[in-house]
Parts: structure tokens; C-alpha cells; sequence
């Protein structure tokens, strides 16, 4: 079973001696700085200029990546501070050596922050395209000169695992990247397995892979170092904190996206009525909604209560099913759980029929879905030229426009030269892309 004092580490990367909790400047706690780095980083600030979903409107607000991080970040900061409050009345060891609930918010907050900086331009589309450009595309041609483990890190390229290799990449004078508390790393880490094996269980920790083959060895310090390494099934169990990250995105996803399809038109405002009211219904004060004017006043007004009953709810799964989680065998994601499941069901219904499935959104989805293609064959044509110590003029020129974009440097494998290239252009927003793709 995990325990807390190891999942709670303060460990940065570089450090030489164990960080104590109770000698922590309280002005500038470790946990706090993590989501300081976070937001200051450049990857970071990327997001908001890259889609969420719905394509950006000229005549709307609708939300970016940005801004559904931010938002998520808000939900897991409270989600992580009513769980710290339950878990240091129960680990009262825990506050004599100085945690306090507001640890736990600041840890979760921090890796809801940086949950989505990995993803590349154009949402889910973009995963597809560099994962289609090796299994099917041009790229497909560098299979056998990869391990399987290597060549799956392409051709099934993962967000997850990209996140964590921006959030700790090393490079001249920035050695172990943001240099983030172990703490808050693993509580990043949604799925600590690799792309290899496969594992097709039901565990949620399975779902995908966490971390590229690059990346293996600083994982494997992260998950021994916070007590995540199962010794009798050698496998990696899923940080406990990471439940309230999953949690925090699936329910902000879940009204953000319905209420950007309201707002929009894209859904009439009766569905709106007819699935939040019976989650609401306990919390709203009817007088007050039916003073709002209109249809953003009162969206706002109910995803506001739709929150806060989810939030209670998702803190009393976790409650009641930590030691399972602690033992790495909780296998559903905590909304699974909820009792408001059903109703949940009927919302991702209607977003999925209006929203994910409309004109705009899959007119987005296929141009990124080309552009990504084009770019990948270009730039990585260029650089493994380059690896092989064959580049044409025309490579030498996209290496220069790549090195200011990207800290351009040369490989010692194939490997980690075709992603490099794979991490460039996920690192592009959805503008950058598009002009880059003009451009060449």
C-alpha cells in the first residue's frame, strides 16, 4: 500500500538532500512554486492559442486550452484541499510534520495546470495525425530501424507523455526542465505505464501511457521515489491525487463544452434545463434564476451549482474508496462513480451529437489533421537528413527557420531525432501551424 509521506515528497529534481516539510518558507512553499513555474512557462502560455474543441469564434468566447486549464486547475485546487482535509484528520503524523490541507490543493492545482500542455495544435485531431503519419504515412518507413517501444511512442503519440517530457526536459542551463516537486509530477502522471506492453485491462491507469521511452529512467526515479512502484506485480500504481486531476478535467470537459454549445446556439437552452436541473435541484435558489436575463446569465448561474454538487460528490467517492486507491486498485475514474452518472451520460450525449460531431469542429479537425501531416513529412525529412549527415540545401533551410522556434539539436539516435520532431510541432499553437504550413 502507498503511504503519504512518500507520495507527498518534495523532491526536486537535482536535489541532494531530503526537503522537510516543516523547514518550508511558508511564503514560498514547494508546492506553491510548481504552480508558479507551470503557469509562467512558455509551453504553458502556448494554450491559448490552441483549440479546445470548438473552433475559436469571431462573433463568441468559446474556450481554449488555456482557459479550460485555468478553469480545471480552479476545480482541482478545491477538490485537493477538501481531500487534504480528510486525509490529515485521518494521517495525523502528517500534520506534525507540517502538511497542511492547502498542500494537497496546491499539488493537484498544479498538475491540473499543466494537464493539457503536452497536447499538440488542433485538439484530438492533432494526436491522430502524428500517430497516422507513422503507422500509415511517410513515416512508416523508419518501423524497422526503431524498437517496438520506440516506434510505438510515434505512431501512438500521447499528450500525457508528451506533458511530462516538457515538464522535466533538460537543456543547456535548464537542466531537469521546470523542476517540479516530485509530488506534483506523479500526481501529473494520469497513466505510469509506457506505450509497450499494451496491458488491455480495465484499470483506468491503463487507458494509455504516460511517459515516452526517453523519459523512462526519470519516470521510474519519480514512481520509486513516491513510493508508486508495486514490488510484488512490478507495475506502477497511479498517484492517489491523480483521481481529483482526472476528476477536475471530466467535469469541467463536461459543462464547459455543453455550456460553450449553448452559448453558441449549437444547443438549445431547454436540453440545459432538462439535464442540470435534477443535479441542481437541491442548491438553486429559483427566485434568482428566473431574475437572469439571459441565456449566459443563467448557463453560468447553473454550471456554478453543477459544480459545486459535483465537487461534493467526487470527494465523498474518493473518501470512501481511499484505501483501495492507496492499494492501486480503485479501476474506474471517480465520475464513473458518481450519482449523478446517468445525467452526466445525457450531457456528453448531446455534446457529442452537436458539438464534437459538427460541421465547424470537423472542418477544424481536418485541416489540422493536414497540416500536422505536412509539417511532420517536411521537418522530419530535414532532420533525420541531417542525423544521417546528408542534409539539401532545402533541409539546411528548414533547420534554420526550426532553430528559432525550437532549441534545435542534434540527435545521437533516430529515435530521439523523429521526436524531436514530433514534440515540435505539438509544441506549435494552432495559428503557428497554420502560417508555418503557409510558409514551406
Amino acid at each position: 500500500m502507498m503511504n503519504w509521506e512518500n507520495l507527498l515528497s518534495l523532491k526536486r529534481f537535482g536535489d541532494t538532500e531530503k526537503r522537510i516539510r516543516n523547514k518550508e518558507n511558508e511564503f514560498r512553499l514547494g508546492f506553491e512554486v510548481d504552480y508558479d513555474r507551470v503557469i509562467f512557462s512558455d509551453s504553458f502560455r502556448s494554450l491559448q492559442d490552441k483549440t479546445q474543441v470548438i473552433p475559436f469564434s469571431k462573433t463568441d468566447f468559446v474556450h481554449t486550452r488555456l482557459t479550460h486549464s485555468l478553469e480545471v486547475a480552479v476545480v482541482g485546487r478545491s477538490l485537493g484541499r477538501l481531500a487534504g482535509k480528510y486525509i490529515l484528520e485521518n494521517e495525523p503524523f502528517l500534520v506534525k510534520e507540517g502538511y497542511l490541507f492547502t498542500d494537497f490543493g496546491a499539488i493537484v492545482a498544479s498538475a491540473c495546470l499543466a494537464h493539457d500542455i503536452g497536447n499538440p495544435p488542433f485538439g484530438h485531431s492533432g494526436e491522430n495525425a502524428i500517430g497516422h503519419f507513422f503507422k500509415n504515412g511517410k513515416g512508416k518507413q523508419y518501423k524497422n530501424e526503431l524498437t517496438k517501444e520506440e516506434f510505438e511512442d510515434l505512431a501512438n503519440f500521447e499528450g500525457n507523455a508528451n506533458g511530462l517530457h516538457i515538464l522535466t526536459k533538460n537543456s543547456k542551463g535548464n537542466e531537469g526542465g521546470l523542476r517540479l516537486s516530485y509530488a506534483t509530477l506523479g500526481t501529473f502522471i494520469k497513466y505510469p505505464k509506457a506505450s509497450i506492453p499494451f496491458r488491455p485491462t480495465t484499470h483506468v491507469a491503463d487507458k494509455k501511457y504516460g511517459f515516452f521511452q526517453k523519459d523512462k529512467m526519470l519516470f521510474e526515479e519519480i514512481g520509486k521515489e513516491l513510493g508508486m512502484y508495486d514490488y510484488d506485480t512490478h507495475k506502477y500504481r497511479r498517484h492517489p491525487l491523480t483521481y481529483l486531476v482526472e476528476a477536475a478535467d471530466d467535469l469541467c470537459y463536461t459543462i464547459i463544452d455543453f455550456e460553450d454549445g449553448i452559448n453558441l446556439g449549437w444547443i438549445d437552452e431547454s436540453f440545459g434545463l432538462e439535464y442540470l436541473i435534477p443535479i441542481v435541484k437541491d442548491k438553486i435558489n429559483t427566485k434568482k434564476y428566473r431574475a437572469l436575463q439571459t441565456v449566459k446569465e443563467r448557463m453560468g448561474y447553473l454550471r456554478s451549482l453543477f459544480i459545486n454538487a459535483l465537487v461534493e460528490d467526487t470527494i465523498d467517492i474518493f473518501s470512501t474508496n481511499l484505501p483501495t486507491i492507496l492499494e492501486g486498485n480503485f479501476k474506474e475514474s471517480l465520475i464513473k462513480k458518481s450519482r449523478f452518472k446517468l445525467e452526466i451520460e445525457d450531457i456528453l450525449k448531446i455534446s457529442q451529437e452537436k458539438i464534437y460531431r459538427s460541421p465547424q469542429v470537423l472542418e477544424k479537425e481536418i485541416t489540422g489533421f493536414k497540416i500536422i501531416s505536412k509539417l511532420l513529412n517536411k521537418f522530419s525529412t530535414a532532420l533525420v537528413n541531417d542525423f544521417r549527415g546528408v542534409p539539401t540545401s532545402y533541409d539546411r533551410l528548414l533547420l534554420r527557420f526550426f532553430n528559432p522556434l525550437w532549441k534545435y539539436e542534434k540527435k545521437e539516435t533516430l529515435y530521439e531525432t523523429l521526436l524531436q520532431t514530433c514534440c515540435f510541432v505539438a509544441s506549435l499553437t494552432d495559428g503557428k501551424a497554420i502560417e508555418i504550413s503557409e510558409k514551406i
